[in-house]
């Protein structure tokens, strides 16, 4: 943001982040609670309210495409904040990784309150037994293991004791959390249910096991990059359209992949309604303009004629015009002075929101002066001359 002293006014470089600095700020890491706005074959929007729109795509998606089987749009969920704000303006959100923090929350919780499980033994190597929790892969080394479970090898053989530690597979043991480290996804037990002191360990078995489930996962994600590493930015494509939502028209490129036409990409004009541009099963002529971590953004403005150049042949800082008050908002008022050219009076060139909104009409016309004009940047603010 830049400030300028005339008249006091507060003169804005870049409208979109102005809205997004206008709340709250989030946090990376942030678990943040939304409702699912819409629900696509790729990707699931959430509406956080006056922070945005969070996005769970890519290999989010993938990582949670069993969780998102079970959710509706209109319901409620929890989701991690992992990118603030992306190019397309959404907030990239992790379904998965914000059920793991909650559960990583309560494992810390009941260590401290020395809780005590009775829990299935699901898999055992040479160093102990892998058992499940909440979903997570924990580990009981044979050290932390009573007496009755201790494997009793006279010579220290490993193939013995792992295959006497086998043996305990499927039974249930009373078990106690004694480490839990979210970063490197360990969670140490012991069979003892007295308080225990947190170990550390090197064990190699269990820390191949974990990372089966990130290997498994690099395949999915690495064939939906395969389909899309067929286009390339700039490509103009042909697609029909599968949905339309407030924020945007999704299509389907060649049958192949499902992507969004966000509602700034629609026209250069202002887009109140997106179901005006388009039905559901019209072809369109779109242009890719992005290609990041597994998705497509797409634009149909792209394919029109860009009125901010011929404008910028016409109008500079210090003009008079005439414009068209076509919305308002928290910051001030937007301006049309063409088709498709618009720019922001800002609300500090008045005494308050009343004063703004009685001095200026939606759909009257009134005479303004450009104080920034930047048609390569598409950006212009207006002053408001009698």
């Amino acid at each position: 943001m830049k400030e300028t002293q005339a008249n006091n006014a507060v003169v804005l470089d870049d409208y979109t982040q102005m809205l997004v600095n206008a709340v709250t700020p989030i946090k990376e890491e942030e678990v943040v609670n939304g409702i699912v706005s819409a629900i696509t074959g790729t990707q699931v929007f959430v509406d956080l309210g006056p922070i945005g729109t969070g996005i769970i795509y890519g290999v989010e998606y993938i990582n949670a495409r069993d969780i998102i089987k079970k959710i509706n749009i209109g319901d409620t969920i929890s989701a991690k904040v992992i990118l603030k704000e992306n190019p397309d303006g959404y907030i990239d959100l992790s379904l998965k990784e914000a059920l793991q923090a909650m559960t990583w929350s309560n494992a810390d919780r009941a260590m401290t309150e020395n809780k005590v499980f009775e829990l299935v033994v699901k898999d055992a190597n040479k160093g102990g037994l892998i058992i499940d929790w909440n979903g997570i892969a924990g580990f009981l080394p044979a050290s932390q293991l009573k007496g009755e479970h201790y494997p009793k090898v006279s010579d220290g053989n490993k193939e013995e004791i792992s295959k006497e530690l086998k043996k305990l597979i499927g039974q249930r043991l009373p078990v106690t959390i004694i480490a839990a480290i979210p970063k490197e996804s360990k969670l140490i037990f012991t069979e003892s249910t007295e308080s225990a002191s947190p170990i550390t360990t090197n064990n190699t078995e269990f820390e191949s096991s974990t990372s089966k489930l990130s290997a498994k996962t690099k395949k999915k994600y690495s064939k939906a990059i395969d389909i899309i590493s067929q286009y390339n930015l700039g490509d103009i494509v042909e697609g029909t359209v599968t949905g339309i939502v407030d924020f945007g028209i999704f299509v389907k490129i060649n049958n192949e992949v499902e992507a969004l036409v966000h509602k700034s990409e629609i026209d250069w004009g202002l887009v109140e309604d997106t179901k005006n541009y388009a039905k559901i099963g019209d072809t369109i002529k779109v242009e890719i303009i992005e290609i990041k971590d597994g998705k497509i953004s797409l634009s149909m403005k792209k394919l029109k004629e860009n009125p901010w150049l011929a404008a910028g042949k016409k109008y500079k800082k210090g003009d008079l015009v005439d414009g068209v008050v076509i919305r308002f908002n928290k910051h001030g008022a937007l301006v049309s002075i063409e088709e498709g050219v618009a720019g922001l009076i800002h609300i500090s060139d008045f005494k308050d929101e009343v004063e703004l909104k009685e001095k200026l009409s939606l759909g009257k016309i009134f005479k303004f002066e450009i104080t920034i004009f930047d048609a390569e940047e598409e950006k212009m603010t207006l002053s408001l001359r009698k």
